[in-house]
């Protein structure tokens, strides 16, 4: 295995593709086959069920023209006149041969017509019988209703002849008693042709007529007449088939077959269709031959065809990695003319590009450095003044305490604070309680010039109290607030500023109830917000300080920690943004 992955890209490739193809492909041809097979299989026994759905139709067709012909007979004057009298050779006798010759020479299935009379010892036949068994299958001579008997044998002028009969009692018109009954007689030799022979699709079969004893009383095998089904297949499932028609195997081996099933209604008689298993080996052979030629085919085809292709795709990659193993990263890369509309030749125009662009990414990193530093002088200069004026504050501070002016001193002491943490000896970062003072002196100062004109409220979680942050991050935003939140409202207003710890970080949002803005004016700043800062700001608008906020956000903590504007229109507005927490001063969240 080790020695495989060793090999060439084309090996592996040319390896893995064929195995991958060809064994999936011969899996394929097997499930093909066994699909057809069973296809096949169903195929044939819904072909066969059909079938013995047509004969169904042929029978019950013979079986109302025979319930339909001893209707007519029973209700026959000359039929009620012969049978109500005790004169063998009575006028009508001749009458009713005439006409049951007449009604069975059309139908040769009907092999006699027959009556039984009370009144007389002779049984009146439609042709000459010399001896009959139908004393075997009838046990009740004093017949009431109808009823279909079981398979009996005749001897005719015509020879012996396998028959059952339709039984129905005939009653006089006048007074319904008894008279007798008519014995329509059926010649199974002539029905069995009517049953066909059975093709089920993939050659001959047996067929078999049962009646509701499961007596056979018709089929294309003559030693099975008579015999009863459990007989011949015993321990079969035909006695517990509830459905109208279906199908079940039987038997094991060379004698295993299918069994097809047809009830039909109203007679009680079930159609059976038997196919040997054997004949379905004979239609598979044909489909076997057929879908391994396929699959060979297609398997010589498939792995020609992936060695093409793989010797094809891989040559590019080797002439690409010649070029990035001699490849000197203080040297530009060499370029490699290829062109295809593939991956391949996307792949070898990327690297042609690989070049421009690592110089281009070495640029913006230079840049993106410089931004940084001159972002962050910015932000000092825009903040404090030279420093002796924190030495000059001082001393007015002094001096304004010793002439009891508070206002001033405290306004000057603000606003020495104020600068002093400006300075903050040259660090950038500062903790979240630091902060939040720069921004209390800020809003004194403040409150001082604009009495009563705002109020501001702080929530500040205790545990970030001590954190470490970037340091000029609140005080440009509350200025914000004030300058065109609260200023141009007429009733003034109050700033929230809260920092709560989160998952991600600390979350600091500064919230005004002043004048907000509209929906078109914030979308506008949001876009200026991601627009750098230029070198003069002599041309910077009202979101200079977000803006400026904004980029050193970007600089020191990554796009994660942009800016978030919220505001609605005399509803106020809402800054809000996430910074990771940094447990030492001397940790490294920098991201150009």
């Amino acid at each position: 295995m080790r020695r495989f992955f060793s090999t060439s890209l084309q090996g592996k490739l040319s390896v893995m593709m064929l195995i991958s193809t060809v064994i999936p492909l011969f899996f394929l041809g097997a499930f093909s086959y066994t699909t057809s097979a069973r296809v096949n299989e169903e195929k044939t026994k819904q072909t066969g069920i059909d079938s013995l759905r047509r004969i169904q139709a042929t029978l019950q067709f013979i079986a109302q023209d025979v319930e339909g012909m001893s209707i007519f007979l029973t209700g026959d004057k000359d039929v009620q006149q012969y049978m109500s009298g005790f004169d063998f050779d009575s006028p009508e006798r001749s009458r009713i041969l005439a006409m049951t010759s007449n009604l069975i020479q059309s139908k040769e299935y009907i092999s006699n017509i027959t009556i039984y009379s009370k009144n007389k010892t002779m049984p009146l036949h439609t042709q000459s019988i010399y001896f009959s068994n139908l004393s075997k299958v009838i046990e009740d001579w004093d017949l009431s209703g109808k009823r279909w008997t079981s398979l009996y044998e005749n001897q005719t002028i015509h020879g012996s002849e396998h028959v059952f009969s339709f039984l129905r009692a005939v009653k006089s018109g006048e007074n319904y008693d008894q008279l007798g009954f008519i014995s329509i007689s059926l010649n199974e030799a002539v029905l069995s042709r009517y049953l066909g022979s059975p093709n089920f699709g993939v050659g001959q079969g047996d067929i078999m007529l049962l009646n509701r004893q499961d007596a056979v009383i018709s089929g294309n095998k003559k030693e099975w007449l008579s015999q009863q089904w459990e007989s011949l297949f015993p321990d079969s499932l035909l006695s517990g088939m509830t459905q109208p028609d279906g199908f079940f195997n039987y038997g094991q081996g060379h004698e295993k077959k299918t069994v097809l099933y047809n009830r039909i209604p109203d007679l009680d008689w079930t159609l059976i269709g038997l196919v040997p298993y054997e004949l379905y080996s004979k239609e598979n052979q044909f489909i076997w031959l057929l879908t391994g030629t396929s699959v060979t085919l297609a398997a010589v085809l498939t792995s020609g065809l992936i060695l093409f292709v793989v010797r094809h795709v891989t040559k590019p990659l080797k002439v690409l990695r010649r070029h990035l193993v001699r490849f000197d990263p203080n040297e530009p890369m060499p370029l490699y003319q290829f062109e295809s509309p593939d991956e391949v030749g996307q792949l070898v125009g990327s690297y042609n590009k690989l070049g421009e662009h690592i110089k281009r990414l070495k640029e913006q990193l230079i840049m993106l450095e410089t931004r940084k530093k001159e972002a962050d002088i910015r932000a000092l200069q825009a903040q404090i003044n030279p420093h002796f004026l924190y030495n000059t504050l001082s001393s007015i501070h002094w001096i304004a305490l010793m002439s009891k002016e508070q206002r001033i001193a405290d306004m000057v002491g603000a606003l020495s604070d104020f600068l002093r943490f400006s300075l903050n000896k040259g660090k950038d970062y500062c903790t979240v309680e630091q902060e939040i003072n720069h921004v209390k002196n800020y809003a004194l100062i403040q409150s001082i010039r604009y009495p009563e004109r705002f109020d501001i409220q702080f929530h500040i979680d205790p545990k970030v109290a001590a954190v470490p942050m970037l340091k000029l991050l609140l005080q440009p935003l509350v200025e914000n607030a004030m300058i065109h939140g609260l200023k141009k409202s007429k009733r003034g207003g109050t700033i929230y500023i809260s920092t709560v710890q989160e998952p991600r970080g600390m979350r600091f949002m500064v919230h005004d109830d002043g004048v907000g803005m509209a929906e078109e004016k914030l979308s506008k700043l949001s876009v200026e917000l991601l627009q750098p800062l230029s070198g003069s700001t002599a041309d910077q608008s009202g979101s200079y300080g977000l803006r400026n906020v904004n980029e050193r956000l970007l600089l020191h903590y990554g796009r994660s920690s942009q800016l978030q504007l919220e505001s609605q229109e005399s509803q106020g507005t809402r800054v809000s943004f996430i910074i990771p927490i940094k447990e030492h001063e001397d940790e490294d969240y920098d991201r150009g």
